[in-house]
């Protein structure tokens, strides 16, 4: 079995969104995978909820007490290695990850950046596509690399940007297709994990 290990800082929609693409679509049969556990560095995050009513594994490992970024990313190692992962998905988790913590998962660590990358890294990245004048706006499934918000693009959506666009009204009808790319890029990579089966 593929285990997929989410983590996630806040409400968790697109952690939601691929718990409910895996039960629709049947990944346990098809890929031979399935989503095991949802870990959060915060405990007031409401994902937290969600996964457990899906009778999902949850855990939180804050990341306030711990003295260095470098010892919370090697706890967080901990949690997560307890699910034996074959994917590792940052699903809306709001911490920079060491080096070691991204070697560590190479090839097997994702991330959605709200932007048409390699357009707007880091934040804000709404308001600075409608300040830059950009007609067009968007998401990127990337896998994660120690360069922040880079890493080979695996799927990407195009919202344009309308006339008096908000960076509110804009990042709503850019998570609807974050929603969308998220699930479909993981099932598109899931196969070519070791020992991914192709059951049709």
């Amino acid at each position: 079995m593929k285990n997929i290990v989410i983590l996630i800082s806040g409400g968790g929609s697109n952690m939601a969104a691929i718990v409910r693409a895996a039960q629709r679509d049947d990944w346990r049969r098809r890929h031979d995978a399935q989503v095991v556990a949802v870990i959060s560095n915060r405990a007031d995050a409401g994902g937290l909820a969600f996964a457990r009513s899906q009778d999902i594994a949850t855990e939180v490992v804050d990341h306030k007490a711990f003295a260095s970024r470098e010892l919370f990313d090697e706890a967080l190692a901990r949690a997560i290695d307890a699910h034996r992962p074959a994917l590792v998905v940052l699903a809306g988790f709001m911490r920079i990850l060491t080096p070691a913590f991204v070697a560590r998962y190479a090839g097997r660590l994702l991330n959605i950046h709200p932007s048409l990358l390699p357009a707007f890294p880091g934040l804000h990245t709404h308001q600075r596509a409608i300040e830059a004048g950009c007609k067009f706006a968007g998401a990127t499934v990337h896998q994660v690399t120690s360069d922040l918000d880079h890493g080979p693009i695996l799927e990407q959506a195009v919202v344009p940007i309308l006339a008096g666009d908000s960076a509110d009204r804009l990042a709503e009808r850019v998570l609807t297709q974050e929603h969308l790319i998220y699930p479909r890029a993981i099932a598109a990579l899931l196969p070519t994990l070791p020992g991914a089966s192709h059951a049709s």
